[in-house]
This record gives structure tokens, sequence and C-alpha cells, in this order.
């Protein structure tokens, strides 16, 4: 039976409603093969009805921007769900909250914050990702972390079923989130401590330049590639190996940061793939340290 047939049951979408679209466009790696279906729904209802009339035995795989997420040549089965554009509303509640959906840019957050003169959220301007991503990961920068101000969330099930909980419903450390199995998040409310926007706006600026100094922001990147080991770092543990500016195909490890991989023109997956395996087989043969993927791999090889 064919992905379409397999979803003849499905409502009328107000998004759209792609069969094997290339997926490099929605990575920032800008490589992958065809997604066998691709959703970008065009707001949360039409999400929740897509999901509530899915077969339950179809693969679900979700991607905001497609940062921290490497797509095999051979591409992803089942459905490819994009938010990023798609759920995209952020305000300022009454209670004094922050509510933003999924598919709102990290470094947008960041700003909306401070303009609204809160502190505490400007480190998600070094995150090249969505909110859906960082909540999903706890992702962080210079220092900051994404739980850290996450004061309830909205989550959906494979099935269309909505619900909010609490932080307590979740077991979070560095760059993992466990929490109940098969949900996924729509949005988040966020309670943020007092700052003061000229502070916060400047305080982004410096980060963002930061950001441009030390990492590989004009070549097509996933961001980290790798967790950073208790007491050390993955760019350190790389750079000793001597793996600076090692390529494969069109692959390269960044010369500025030893923990970004780039796409010099031209790469594959598989590229990319085979210097992840170098890399860790080489930090593992010297250090005895097994590096551990911040990236997510996900798909089939070609």
């Amino acid at each position: 039976m064919s992905m379409a047939q397999r979803l003849m049951n499905a409502p009328a979408v107000k998004g759209e409603l792609l069969y094997d679209a290339p997926l490099a466009g929605f990575t920032t790696w800008r490589v992958g093969g065809p997604a066998r279906c691709l959703f970008r729904p065009e707001g949360r209802e039409d999400l929740i009805d897509f999901l509530a009339a899915l077969s339950p035995r179809e693969p679900v795989t979700w991607l905001g921007l497609g940062s921290n997420v490497l797509v095999r040549d051979g591409g992803v089965p089942g459905v490819v769900i994009v938010t990023a554009g798609r759920l995209r509303s952020m305000s300022l509640e009454k209670d004094g909250r922050i509510h933003v959906e999924a598919g709102v840019p990290c470094a947008h957050v960041a700003r909306f914050c401070s303009l609204h003169g809160f502190g505490g959220a400007e480190f998600l301007a070094g995150i090249p990702g969505t909110m859906g991503g960082a909540l999903a990961m706890n992702a962080g920068a210079f220092g900051g972390e994404t739980w850290t101000w996450v004061d309830e969330v909205e989550t959906v099930d494979r099935y269309g079923v909505v619900r909010r909980r609490k932080p307590d419903d979740y077991r979070v450390g560095y760059r993992r989130v466990e929490g109940p199995e098969g949900e996924y998040f729509l949005a988040a409310w966020l309670r943020l401590q007092p700052g003061e926007i000229q502070s916060g706006q400047q305080r982004i600026r410096e980060l963002l330049a930061r950001r441009n100094r030390t990492q590989p922001t004009r070549w097509p990147n996933c961001g980290s590639v790798f967790k950073n080991p208790s007491g050390d770092s993955a760019a350190r543990l790389i750079e000793a190996c001597g793996l600076k500016g090692r390529r494969i195909g069109g692959a390269k490890i960044s010369q500025l940061h030893a923990n970004f991989i780039i796409n010099t023109g031209g790469a594959r997956a598989s590229d990319i793939e085979r210097l992840i395996a170098l890399a860790r087989q080489a930090v593992l043969e010297r250090f005895g340290i097994g590096l551990e993927l911040e990236v997510r791999i996900i798909g089939v090889a070609a």
C-alpha cells in the first residue's frame, strides 16, 4: 500500500502534504534523502487533526529548523512533520509568563523576552533551532539551559491528544530530557526574571558576536556534534587528536571549532557520518573517552 493510500483517511489538511520530498533544504547541514511524506501544518489545530487521523502504525519524525540532526542519504520512512515557520505564535500572558509555540526559532524567543523586559533567556540567541527542539534536548549555550526557565509545557501525542504538563513530569539533565513516552512538545510557558531592556539587548549582541568568532556560522553545519564529557570539551579532545581540517568528501571538521563538521559543498550525509565515526574512534583510542552524540542521526542509508 502506498503512502498516499495509507493517508487517505486523513482530513483535508490546511498545510502542505508532500510525497518523496527532499529533506536537504529542511536541515542546516543541507544534506539528506527524501521524506516519504512531509507535512507542514498550517497551525496547531491542523497538526492535531492530522495526528488524530493518521494510522498509528505510521512512523512519525519531527523537524524544527533541522539543526542538531543528520538525515541519512536514503531518507526517512513514514511521515516527517516540520514545525518551523508553522507553530510560530509567541505572546506575553497576563500572568507574566511567555507563551512560545514549538516552531518559533530560539533566537526570536531571546529577542522577544528581552524587548519585554525579561532576563535569563538571552542565551537562546546562540541556539540555531526552534523552541520545540530546545525543549526536547534541554538545549543550551553560553552557560544557559532551556529548562531552567520552563514553567509548563503543552504536548500532543500520536493520537492527537493534547496535555499540559509541569517540569516535575520530566527528568532533565545536560542535553537530555526524559518524559512521558510518545508525547511531543507543542508549546511552553516560560517564567523569567525581570530584566533591563537595554542590557538584555547588549547581552544578545555580545553572545552573537562571540558565536560568530568561535563557530563556523558561514558554513552549513548542525551545531555541536558531540556532548561535552564531564570536566572536558569534545572540541579540545578532537583537536588534540589532530583532526581539525580533516575532510571526507565535501564534509570537513571545522578548523575554527573542532566540535563542528561543516558542509563545504556537495557533502553527503555518509561523508559526515564517516567523519563522526572517525572522531569518536580517535578520541576513544587516545583518551579512552567515548564521545556521546548531541546530534540525532535519522533515516536509512542510501
